[in-house]
C-alpha cells in the first residue's frame, strides 16, 4: 500500500469544529448508515502538531463496503453541508480510504490495516469517543 501523503500537504483550517458540528454528525451518521464498524473519533484540538481537529476512524469487512462508506460520506456531506472533500486517497487500493475535509479527516480501514497502522495509539494523547449504532 502506498503511503498516504495528503496530510503533509495542506494547512489546518482556522475555523474549529466540535462534535456537534453538522459536518461531524453527518459523517458519523453516514458511516453508521452504511454499517461501518468500530467507529471512533479522536479529538485532536489540544494537540499542537495535529493536522486536523478530528480524525474519524472506522472499519469495514470488504473493499466494496469501504468504497461504499467513503462515497456515501462524500454524498451526505455535499448534500447536508455543501462541502466537497479537500482530497481523498486510497480509492484504488480500497484497503484504507482517507477522506479529508481539512478540519475532519475520515479513515476507513479493513480491520487488518486498522490494526497495523494503529492510529488510535499513534494519537493516544487525543480524547477518544466511541460512536455506537
Amino acid at each position: 500500500m502506498a503511503p498516504l501523503t495528503v496530510l503533509n500537504t495542506r494547512q489546518k483550517a482556522v475555523t474549529r469544529i466540535t462534535q456537534d458540528s453538522v459536518i461531524f454528525t453527518t459523517i458519523i451518521k453516514a458511516i453508521q448508515e452504511k454499517k461501518g464498524e468500530n467507529i471512533v473519533s479522536l479529538d485532536l484540538r489540544n494537540i499542537p502538531e495535529a493536522v486536523a481537529d478530528f480524525f474519524i476512524i472506522c472499519e469495514a469487512n470488504s473493499s466494496t463496503q469501504i468504497r461504499a462508506i467513503a462515497d456515501f460520506v462524500e454524498e451526505e456531506v455535499k448534500k447536508n453541508v455543501g462541502e466537497d472533500p479537500y482530497k481523498h486517497e486510497g480509492k484504488t487500493g480500497q484497503q484504507w480510504i482517507l477522506v479529508d475535509y481539512v478540519n475532519v479527516v475520515v479513515h476507513i480501514f479493513t480491520p487488518e490495516n486498522r490494526k497495523f497502522y494503529n492510529l488510535e495509539e499513534m494519537w493516544s494523547d487525543a480524547e477518544r469517543t466511541e460512536h455506537l449504532d
